[in-house]
């Protein structure tokens, strides 16, 4: 019998150092791969924070300016101050946010001094301006008054707003009863806003965990009291640097902090007036990012001047989180003159 013998029919496979060379080469192929999707997984990480962080900076110079801009508008009127005439008919509401002499909601009886419409200080204490009940201490609160929005004069006023009516030489102020406020010739009639933004911490919880959040507040004017709104989480803190034309040029010839500044110099009147705000703002992520080492890392918020500069570091900004300063400067458009034609 011929019997063929085929070379081919032995089992075929693999040899033992065949399936080691195999499974090293496969190994530091999926670990590159590993490595490629945890990196790409943190840069995307980072950069969502990061954009949340510049679009919280944005939109929290953006509330801040939309006000200091018209810090001090007041419809026609066009002369220096408010006087304590202005204020017959109306009330300070529960709670006025004052602690100097006419500062409040509305021009003080008896005044001596202008009223001030825009007013800051630097908060040392949790209770500020005999309103705040957790400002955090080491950032600035401001206040500000303005008339805001359109004119209304012949319109049905709403329960409970206040208005300010002006002429070019005086004004007085409104409470809305929902009854219309008459046209009068010459006389023009605007809501009227009294504003305190200031920095504070809100505490919830998220999976079981407590996170406290520094918040940008607001208390608002709205019927008879100074009620609080939060405005936008992930501010931190809030620096404020007034610009003084000390000679009537027109002209910023310095720049001082709340603490810097004098009585004369909040009054807005005489040679000496606020021409400009300079608004240093330090936003911080909502989580600690254990992606990288942000710890003992030093904020200027402040400007180039060493004795308005507020430096933090250390106890001041704890935790490992991801923070950034934005810093922008805004004209204030005063009453007086035609301003009262770009209102916002």
């Amino acid at each position: 019998m011929d019997i063929k013998h085929n070379r081919f029919n032995r089992s075929a496979g693999y040899t033992l150092l065949e399936l080691m060379i195999a499974m090293v080469v496969g190994i530091f192929l999926i670990g590159g791969v590993m490595f490629t999707y945890l990196s790409m997984k943190v840069t995307t990480s980072d950069t969502v924070e990061m954009g949340e962080l510049q679009e919280t900076g944005r939109i929290a110079l953006d509330i801040l300016g939309k006000d200091l801009v018209m810090a001090g508008f007041f419809g026609r009127l066009n002369i220096d101050s408010i006087t304590t005439a202005d204020a017959s008919g109306v009330s300070a509401p529960v709670s006025d946010c004052v602690d100097d002499f006419n500062i409040g909601s509305f021009p003080a009886t008896g005044a001596v001094s202008n009223f001030r419409v825009i007013y800051g200080l630097e908060a040392d204490a949790a209770s500020e301006l005999g309103c705040i009940a957790n400002a955090k201490t080491g950032s600035d609160v401001i206040q500000i008054k303005r008339a805001t929005g359109e004119e209304v004069s012949g319109q049905a006023s709403k329960a409970g707003q206040y208005y300010v009516q002006t002429t070019l030489s005086d004004a007085r102020f409104i409470k809305g009863d929902g009854n219309v406020i008459p046209f009068e010739l010459g006389k023009g009639v605007w809501p009227y806003e009294h504003l305190v933004y200031y920095i504070a911490n809100d505490t919830y919880t998220s999976d079981g965990t407590d996170i406290t959040v520094p918040v940008l507040m607001r208390k608002r004017l709205i019927g008879d009291e100074m009620q609080t709104e939060p405005v936008l989480e992930g501010v931190e803190n809030i620096r404020f640097l007034y610009g003084l034309d000390r000679d009537g040029d027109g002209n910023v010839d310095e720049y001082l902090d709340a603490s810097g500044m004098t009585s004369a110099d909040w009054q807005q009147s005489g040679p000496t007036s606020i021409k400009t705000v300079q608004v240093s703002v330090l936003v911080r992520a909502t989580k600690e990012d254990n992606n990288i080492q942000l710890k003992n890392k030093t904020y200027t918020l402040g400007g180039d001047a060493e004795a308005t500069q507020r430096i933090l570091t250390g106890a001041d900004v704890p935790g490992n989180y991801r923070r950034m300063v934005f810093v922008s400067t805004f004209k204030i458009n005063n009453a007086g003159g035609n301003q009262w034609l770009i209102a916002l």
